[in-house]
């Protein structure tokens, strides 16, 4: 190989010239064009390996109109749920040949919902994923004009032909319905940001199934998602201490709580029963493991990229637009005394 060709990024012509073949044939190998010859595209496979090279993804979408790219519009990215959609969706999307491109907003902002559509759309993605907690990011979107498939990671009816979700309120009711089976009656909710679609979801399930059950419920308590507001909701509640058993809207609160139970010199479950949700990889190692609500998230990918590209099998059937929650029983729940 040439000084000249070593100096720079190898392109397509030198990999039609060391494989002796044209440049067309060489693109006709990249897009999997079933005219070329077998031994040609081994040949021009070959040399690829050996440059090290890689196709510019965006001369590519400019001459086939095919980025192979979907786009994520992200806000709080961070947090648990959030951050495995994300992690699902490419998985998913790569087990299809797609790549995933990420625009990280920040909700509190309305002028970064626009600019970081506008950053994904300027590299031709081919589909988008909108995951964003909270309800003010899908109303700035709605006056978004959007010309790619989308689908939107949420629990509401904000826009129902492009919603797929986890079903939070059914989640919700499986954990509270677990404690009441166990006779408690004396039940609190310890919720997230009142800001938050999955909180809000949460909170109508537990609100739901206590009414069903004809149990009396006091205000949920807002939170904020931490350990360390699970700790100070649980130190205020047991200096009263009139319930038997607590439903964290996610796992990291429910370890605050657990700690200041701890704290007080009393016992989980057998004072105190709790039930989180999201089941993040600690939570089976919690002391006492942690009963929860777990989501899906390796389906919520695939099926999130179904909805936009189409079912992996011909004549394949895309699944329901919601995924229901598993309860999954550990130490953390008892009968009451």
């Amino acid at each position: 190989m040439s000084e000249d060709a070593t100096a720079r990024r190898p392109s397509i012509r030198d990999v039609a010239r060391l494989a002796d073949v044209s440049y067309q044939t060489v693109s006709r190998v990249l897009n999997d064009h079933p005219s070329v010859r077998p031994e040609t595209r081994e040949r021009v496979l070959k040399v690829m390996s050996d440059l090290n090279y890689r196709p510019n993804l965006a001369a590519r979408a400019l001459v086939t109109s095919r980025s192979h790219t979907i786009g994520i519009l992200a806000a709080s990215s961070t947090m648990y749920g959030p951050a495995s959609s994300i992690a699902a969706i490419e998985d998913a999307a790569r087990a299809r040949g797609y790549w995933v491109s990420t625009a990280n907003i920040d909700a509190s902002d309305p002028r970064s919902i626009p600019e970081g559509l506008a950053h994904l759309l300027a590299q031709s993605i081919e589909g988008l994923v909108v995951i964003a907690p909270q309800l003010r990011v899908f109303r700035a979107l709605a006056s978004q004009p959007l010309e790619v498939p989308y689908v939107t990671l949420q629990s509401t009816d904000l826009d129902v032909d492009h919603m797929l979700s986890v079903d939070q309120v059914a989640g919700a009711r499986l954990a509270t319905k677990h404690l009441i089976s166990l006779g408690h009656r004396g039940i609190y909710h310890i919720a997230g940001p009142q800001d938050w679609i999955e909180a809000e979801a949460r909170m109508k399930g537990f609100l739901a199934e206590m009414s069903a059950s004809d149990i009396p419920t006091t205000a949920p308590i807002l939170g904020d998602w931490t350990a360390e507001f699970g700790y100070y909701a649980g130190r205020e509640l047991l200096s009263v201490r009139d319930f038997t058993a607590v439903f964290s809207s996610n796992d990291q609160m429910a370890l605050g709580f657990m700690h200041a139970v701890r704290d007080e010199g009393l016992d989980v479950p057998g004072d105190i029963s709790i039930v989180g949700f999201d089941d993040i990889p600690e939570a089976a190692h919690f002391w006492p493991p942690l009963t929860t609500v777990r989501q899906d998230f390796a389906e919520l990918g695939r099926r999130c990229v179904e909805l936009l590209l189409g079912p992996a099998d011909e004549g394949g059937v895309p699944g329901a637009p919601t995924i229901v929650p598993e309860l999954l029983v550990r130490a953390s729940t008892a009968p009451v005394r």
